[in-house]
């Protein structure tokens, strides 16, 4: 077996860990490839250990990724995998955890789960973002959302939306969000949006503080095709996606549709996203004692 570790950068914390996830791996003779250096000095003299720099070096020999951090770590490792299909472990050493779902001091039981095939694979969905304009390099894809945002402090937009190049709405704002199943907990859910279950295909369409009350966010079909226009008094507004942005002209012509390939989850059996709302969210908790 063969698996890649990749993290942004290491705390204290991570680094107090790192040695155990080291030894159980070392332990299970599995072999390990770094995409990011990482303080195992003590470690560096294994044969079965090895360094890439980018992820053009990853390839079908490797059987899992281990990311190390929160969810923009997750996302990072989105990204490093693309359409290779290699699943994703998620260990959380963040905050909140939607995507590593699982906690620091489970890295032992996780490993054995990799070894012994204990372990579910969920396919999300990632949406695709095609522009007329070069957008965000060789990596036009999100798994948790995109995002019209106006500049800093300047005026609202109006972004005229179509769903199959038929006019949906248009919404004077501070900007929209385009989210998937996945993303629905997070960008999308702090404006108000609903919370959809991961293989609902669809996406969700939220505006971000409406100037019309009466707007609301809507649930479509993944199938559908989305495209905007933007009006505003100022030339330049911010796009992203999931933790990349870029900076573009109004006269962008953007299309959000659903990507061509997924991305693999892995989570410990007792993980489902019901227990993972009911545990990160509070849900059926009385908290007023």
């Amino acid at each position: 077996m063969k698996v890649a570790i990749y993290s942004r950068g290491t705390d204290e914390e991570m680094a107090l860990q790192l040695p155990g996830l080291m030894e159980a791996l070392n332990k299970q003779k599995i072999e390990i490839v770094l995409l990011h250096q990482l303080p195992i000095n003590e470690y560096l003299n294994e044969q079965n250990i090895s360094f890439v720099q980018n992820n053009r070096e990853l390839d079908s020999s490797i059987d899992f990724l281990i990311s190390l951090g929160g969810d923009g770590t997750m996302l990072d490792a989105v990204t490093l995998v693309n359409n290779k299909n290699i699943p994703i472990l998620g260990i959380n050493f963040g905050r909140l955890g939607f995507l590593a779902g699982i906690g620091k001091n489970d890295l032992s039981s996780a490993v054995d789960a990799l070894v012994n095939g204990t372990y579910l694979v969920d396919k999300r969905s990632l949406l695709h973002v095609e522009a007329n304009v070069p957008l965000f390099g060789k990596m036009p894809f999100a798994l948790n959302e995109f995002a019209l945002h106006k500049r800093d402090l300047s005026p609202m937009i109006k972004i005229h939306t179509y769903l199959n190049g038929e006019f949906l709405n248009t919404y004077w704002s501070d900007g929209v969000i385009v989210s998937t199943p996945t993303g629905s907990t997070g960008y999308n859910m702090s404006c108000n949006g609903p919370v959809i279950f991961p293989d609902s295909s669809s996406f969700v369409i939220t505006p971000i503080a409406p100037h019309n009350l009466n707007i609301r966010p809507i649930v479509v079909p993944d199938n559908h095709i989305i495209s905007f226009e933007i009006e505003g008094r100022i030339d330049q507004f911010i796009c992203s996606l999931d933790a990349r942005r870029e900076i573009v002209d109004k006269n962008i012509q953007i299309a959000i549709k659903k990507e061509s390939f997924t991305v693999s989850l892995i989570r410990l059996s007792e993980n489902s996203f019901l227990n993972t709302l009911r545990t990160k969210l509070s849900w059926g908790l009385d908290k007023r004692n």
